[in-house]
């Protein structure tokens, strides 16, 4: 009679579950800034100056720009998710109960990705606003002002997540929210949209900001370019059976690590809830 393999079906299914969910519901931020993969404790992003065009004479040597080049260094951190499973739950393989771990330990690698990316965001130098007050059509405007002065390009690629206490801010914003300005297809509601592009940013609320004891919170205006992400590893799952416990465990764990990559194209916005 061949052996059960219940456990090995359950195990299969609930790492590919996990991935899959990881990628459903997992970092909101990931894909808005300059990832590679890294395969070392350490790496570095390439970082190239701005170069300017001259003038040449009639079959004189072409001006040189003599770019820039340095690099920044991001250091690789390893993170982990764990969750035991009873091993007779497992032989009941209620699908809801499985959804509602494999979630859980998405959500956490996921939130874990954005912690890290919010983290290294906050050592930007560029806090030129004041905290007081919501976050403001003004604050908005010197921000834009400020990033075209530094020629931080304005080619979608620029983004600002808040919190939703700050989505509710823009909200209350006639140039962000009011037919007259934007036209019917662009309003927040009814259709139900969850991130908007406005003065060249594209915002969306998102509830992973630090916030203190003042209630003020702390938003990233940002260029993809500014801030890079190094994955190490993907989100995997590691399962082993623990006999003290009768009870399968699950490992979520990932390796990752964030680095400012040019402090010109990110803006610390800090704003009062």
């Amino acid at each position: 009679m061949a052996a059960p393999t219940i456990d090995t079906t359950f195990i299969s299914q609930f790492e590919s579950e996990v991935h899959v969910a990881f990628q459903r519901m997992g970092s909101k931020l990931r894909n808005t800034v300059r990832e590679k993969k890294v395969t070392a404790q350490d790496d570095t992003f390439p970082k190239i100056g701005k170069g300017v065009a001259g003038q040449k004479a009639r079959h004189g040597k072409v001006p040189l720009m003599n770019l820039g080049h340095s690099k920044v260094q991001v250091t690789m951190a390893d993170y982990y998710a764990g969750e035991l499973v009873d091993k007779l739950d497992m032989l009941k393989t209620n699908i809801d109960e499985r959804q509602v771990t494999v979630q859980a330990i998405a959500g956490a690698l996921g939130r874990k990705v954005d912690e890290v990316l919010v983290t290294a965001m906050d050592a930007a130098t560029n806090d030129s606003e004041t905290s007081a007050g919501g976050l403001t059509l003004a604050k908005v405007q010197n921000v834009h002002t400020r990033m075209g002065d530094r020629d931080v390009p304005d080619d979608g690629a620029r983004f600002w997540p808040v919190s939703p206490a700050g989505w509710n801010d823009l909200i209350g914003i006639d140039q962000f929210s009011d037919a007259d300005y934007i036209g019917p297809d662009q309003l927040p509601w009814p259709t139900g949209i969850t991130a908007k592009r406005w003065f060249g940013f594209l915002y969306w609320s998102f509830s992973g900001l630090d916030v203190d004891g003042s209630s003020v919170r702390k938003s990233f205006a940002y260029h993809r370019s500014a801030v890079g992400l190094g994955m190490n590893a993907e989100p995997q799952i590691t399962p082993s059976y623990e006999n003290e416990y009768a009870a399968f465990l699950f490992v979520g764990s990932l390796a990752l690590g964030s680095v400012i990559i040019d402090n010109d194209g990110i803006e610390e916005v800090k704003y009062t809830e």
